[in-house]
């Protein structure tokens, strides 16, 4: 076949071919291409044929590169151009050998491999489709070639092969797309531009569906945001917003796959990406439906993280979806997963943001409301992590957490072991019961009750076995009882707890512990106007009772007679004939108070102004405590001795007795401790003393 080609090509037009002068090259090719053109007229294809295989064989894989560039490559040009209409049939010996020379070492093969091409293409137009995915792939090469002259000389030939691809019928999608999500996680900027060109065009021709195909390359687009190059920045996102225009206008649009993209993509360390990720899934969340119930949990998972955005414009479009999502009532039988959706929120709970920790529990609260059933089958995974945010050092969040155990409260058992825990985690940190006991208990007597709270913490404390916590959280919770306005109702229902049933309940329920703490047991009495009983607990208290501790207790409930809570109280000092025990109660705390200390100016300046009646008999040394011994003791004139029959005070004070006895001796246990462990340090230093 050879030595046919050879009689038909005369030998000198072939040396011309790859001489180094450009005008013999010129002329040789023109000749080759008469002669195929006579060829083809006569229709001798197989000498043609013949002609292409020599050209191939000496010059487009000479060893040589002067035969590879100036003589095969033109060569195969000239002979697409003589055979014109009739190339298509030659076309599988003629393309192959250029591709592979785009792969040439030598840059000056790779850029006459593109001119070759590129009039090759101009001559068989549509029919150069079947080669298009193998052309791309080398032009895809050539963007990042290292020769800008190999780079000028692809770009002009991807100019051409766009304007064929689009206006041809006979392109396959969906035969390369593959070969487009393989190339777009390419990191060279002269790629990235090269692809996003094709993909911008592509969209542009009507009969071509990228839109369908958008999830394959959607994840290769949002890296793009991220590159370094403006350029490339600018041609990713206005290709992102053109497909966002499209999706917004289609009624077929396949939102599950795209959506995992978006969520890797919003948890990128770009900021451009993260704000165009959110963007779309919020755009998402609106026209997607059904859809995107599966995808709810991914989503919340992205969306979250964002609303703690450094940058606002993201944490803006982040809330604005949260809502979006929060407002669609789906139904769990149709594919909505609660268990899902609670997972990421008990993950956020952990978030270092106290805004994502807040959106969180919202979702909690949306959640227990809708589905409380569903929301319960589930309390055993998210119980602990939302007890443990009770020690949220974020006001709001306590707050809100509070909140959703409130609603789970709703079942008993819920609600003992939520007041459990808390006592736990205050016993095992008192600084939290210190800085946020206050808080959380005024919190969850607004939102359960407080005489349903009240009762449930005393009822657990009774049984306390650390007797010094008991002591210190009964003394929490009595100043939170004589100081929180949220819980007037229950003051008001402890004040009647010698006229009412109710309120002689609620007394002895709380009794039961406050009896851990003598000067919570002195408040409560005051609060219920057992004055009498208020006396004999003072008259009760021993040496060992009266310390530091309790001088401190005693100092503040001193201040707050002053309070408008104890207003009843100073007003009952107007009738000191009718409530003999309240003053001797006051006088036996006046006689434990030291005389030089504030609260025992304050609380004699109080007692001066009580205006005895002329029956009163003044001693000579004119002691306000010898008046009121004086007072008579009338039952129907003494209104604190009424109604006593109703709570059985001896019994009371038996039991005062019996706690304070176990804290007496608890106390004493502590200090021979202490003095064993000196005593023992003491011999040990001893021994190390003596001499060898």
């Amino acid at each position: 076949m050879a030595a046919d080609a050879l009689s038909i090509i005369p030998s000198a037009v072939l040396r011309n071919l790859s001489d180094k002068l450009y005008e013999k090259r010129k002329n040789a090719a023109l000749e080759i291409e008469g002669i195929v053109k006579q060829l083809a007229t006569a229709g001798e294809h197989e000498k043609i044929s013949a002609v292409i295989a020599l050209l191939i064989h000496d010059f487009t894989y000479s060893p040589q590169a002067n035969h590879r560039k100036q003589g095969g490559l033109i060569g195969l040009a000239a002979v697409t151009v003589g055979l014109t209409n009739e190339a298509a049939q030659h076309l599988e010996q003629i393309v192959p050998p250029v591709i592979s020379s785009f792969g040439d070492q030598d840059s000056r093969v790779r850029y006459y491999a593109c001119e070759a091409l590129y009039n090759i293409a101009k001559v068989v137009r549509g029919d150069f489709i079947i080669y298009f995915n193998k052309i791309f792939d080398a032009l895809c090469k050539l963007a990042a070639d290292s020769d800008a002259n190999v780079q000028s000389a692809a770009h002009l030939l991807d100019r051409l092969v766009k304007d064929i691809v689009t206006e041809s019928d006979q392109f396959s999608i969906e035969e390369f797309i593959p070969l487009l999500r393989e190339r777009m996680n390419v990191l060279n900027p002269y790629v990235r531009q090269f692809l996003v060109g094709w993909i911008t065009v592509l969209d542009s021709v009507p009969d071509i569906d990228m839109l369908g195909f958008l999830p394959d390359f959607l994840d290769g687009l949002f890296n793009m945001l991220s590159d370094s190059s403006h350029e490339i920045r600018q041609q990713a996102d206005a290709a992102l917003s053109e497909f966002l225009q499209e999706i917004k206008n289609s009624p077929n649009v396949d939102y599950g796959r795209m959506a995992e993209i978006l969520v890797r993509r919003a948890g990128s360390t770009d900021e451009f990406t993260r704000l165009t990720s959110i963007t779309w899934i919020n755009e998402f969340v609106k026209l997607g439906g059904e859809q995107l119930v599966p995808y709810y949990a991914d989503i919340l998972g992205a969306i979250l993280p964002c609303i703690s955005d450094e940058e606002e414009k993201i944490r803006v479009v982040a809330r604005e979806t949260n809502e979006e999502l929060r407002a669609i009532k789906a139904d769990p039988t149709e594919g909505f997963d609660i268990g899902a959706i609670l997972s990421i929120a008990k993950r956020e709970l952990n978030s270092e943001h106290e805004a994502t920790r807040i959106e969180a529990l919202h979702w909690f609260s949306t959640l227990l409301a809708r589905y409380r059933v569903e929301f319960l089958a589930y309390l055993n995974d998210i119980f602990d992590p939302l007890l443990n945010a009770l020690s949220d050092p974020s006001d709001a969040v306590v707050l809100l957490v509070l909140e959703v155990h409130a609603c789970i409260a709703e079942e008993s058992h819920h609600f003992h072991h939520l007041v459990s825990y808390l006592i736990r985690t205050f016993h095992n940190n008192h600084v939290l019961l210190e800085k946020r006991g206050a808080l959380i208990v005024r919190r969850l007597c607004v939102l359960l009750g407080a005489e349903k709270v009240y009762r449930e913490f005393s009822s657990i404390l009774e049984s306390e076995i650390d007797l010094d916590f008991a002591s210190v959280m009964v003394q929490a919770l009595n100043l939170i009882l004589l100081t929180s306005t949220e819980l007037g109702e229950l003051r008001s229902l402890l004040k009647k707890s010698l006229v009412d049933s109710c309120g002689k309940d609620l007394f002895q329920s709380l009794y039961a512990s406050w009896r851990h703490s003598p000067m919570a047991t002195i408040s409560l009495c005051l609060l219920a106007q057992a004055y009498s009983h208020a006396s004999c607990v003072i008259q009760s208290l021993g040496e060992e009772d009266i310390n530091v501790k309790f001088l401190v207790q005693l100092d503040k409930l001193i201040r707050l007679l002053e309070t408008p809570v104890f207003a009843y109280l100073r007003l009952q000092l107007l009738e000191p004939g009718k409530h003999t025990w309240l003053l001797k109660t006051l006088y036996g705390l006046l006689m434990l108070l030291p005389q030089q200390s504030a609260a025992f100016k304050i609380l004699r300046t109080r007692l001066k102004t009580v205006p005895f009646s002329e029956n009163l008999k003044r001693t000579s040394s004119a002691n306000p405590y010898s008046q009121i011994l004086q007072v008579t003791e009338d039952g129907n004139r003494n209104q604190d001795t009424q109604n006593y029959s109703a709570i059985n005070f001896p019994s009371l004070l038996q039991q005062f007795e019996n706690m304070q006895q176990q804290h007496r001796s608890h106390l004493k246990g502590q200090l021979q401790s202490r003095k064993s462990a000196s005593a023992a340090t003491l011999s040990q230093v001893c021994l190390n003393l003596l001499p060898l």
